[in-house]
């Protein structure tokens, strides 16, 4: 089997994240989502917070007693699911192997992906800078070659950080890693396995596979699993996917439409290619064009177009004559797409647990 690429994204403290680029009154002060009134409990908190040893799940009562100056605001969740849409699409752009885990959370698989060089670092970079700039908060991303390591590499260098894992290092990664930080092994997990003389996973590999089945039955061949850095799970798809695009930004803006133009071919043989890797035979409904001018304001067209099958420039130039009313505006960005028919149903369910 082919080397996986994996990446794995979560969104620094995402409730308040979202509080905090809505109110820039709330950016500089400790603030939690949550935890209002006598029994509130925090949802989450920003890391001004968490310096004061604010976390989720406490009371808030607990939280006020830590932090004095706490700022509190009650959840907003249909805000928080609004933005979460709006960064799973920026996520699908990039590959339709995405598994959220969460509304703040997901995996992608983009082992055959040929964008940026084919390197998952610069596609995790990619990401973390567009939802940067189109969403306003921050993410954090680990890269890796399985879902396991790829999640704990995106806590490593939290907040808006990034992590690679490079299959050359995994041995020594793995060898170092504190057993606190492996799924599933809370506090008392972690002390039994400080009974035994175990607090890497360098030191659980030298644990015998009987010992560890006696002393924690079947978790114990994924303890071991874990310390060797093992995980063959797959990325999995939850929903069939809609569309298919891809998009350009350039190191310079574009002049003006003319030189827009004159990429547009390149970018119909991009699309083209992902088509024929991603989508199969699946029925065209519509064609969009999406650009994004110098002052980042950004502007979309989409048009039926049944009955095609392989977009060529011609299909697209009208959307673009369409939508680009100052030829002489500079560009920063300029994407393609198609969406399909929606008349499909999804044929994979979705999980209740892990």
């Amino acid at each position: 089997m082919a080397q996986r690429k994996i990446i794995h994204v979560d969104c620094d403290c995402f409730y308040a994240a979202v509080e905090m680029r809505d109110d820039p009154t709330l950016r500089d002060v400790p603030l939690a989502v949550g935890g209002e009134g006598g029994r509130g409990v925090v949802t989450t908190c920003n890391y001004r917070a968490r310096a004061f040893g604010v976390h989720s799940a406490m009371p808030g009562g607990e939280a006020r007693r830590l932090c004095p100056g706490l700022v509190t605001v009650p959840p907003d969740m249909n805000r928080y699911r609004t933005v979460s849409k709006q960064i799973m699409a920026i996520l699908r752009e990039m590959t339709d192997l995405v598994e959220p885990l969460s509304l703040d959370e997901a995996f992608l698989d983009v082992s055959e992906i040929t964008d940026h060089k084919g390197s998952a670092t610069l596609m995790a970079q990619h990401l973390r800078q567009r939802v940067q700039d189109e969403v306003g908060i921050t993410i954090s991303a680990g890269v890796a070659p399985n879902k396991f390591l790829a999640k704990i590499a995106s806590d490593w260098e939290k907040p808006d950080g990034l992590f690679v894992i490079r299959p050359v290092d995994v041995d020594a990664f793995v060898e170092a890693l504190r057993v606190e930080k492996l799924f599933g092994v809370g506090k008392v997990t972690a002390g039994k396995l400080h009974d035994l003389g175990v607090s890497t996973c360098g030191d659980l590999q030298r644990v015998p596979i009987e010992d560890l089945l006696d002393r924690f039955g079947k978790q114990g061949y994924r303890l071991r699993e874990m310390a060797f850095g093992r995980d063959n799970r797959e990325v999995v798809v939850s929903r069939v996917a809609k569309s298919v695009s891809v998009e350009r930004t350039f190191s310079q803006d574009l002049p003006d439409k003319q030189a827009c133009d004159s990429v547009m071919a390149s970018l119909v043989a991009d699309l083209n290619l992902r088509l024929s890797r991603k989508a199969g035979r699946k029925p065209i409904h519509k064609l969009f064009v999406k650009i994004r001018y110098s002052d980042f304001s950004t502007h979309t067209l989409e048009r039926v177009r049944d009955q095609i099958q392989q977009p060529e420039l011609a299909d697209y130039q009208p959307l673009m004559d369409e939508l680009v009313t100052n030829t002489e505006r500079p560009v920063r960005l300029l994407g393609l797409g198609v969406r399909f028919r929606s008349d499909e149903s999804p044929t994979t369910q979705l999980r209740l647990f892990e």
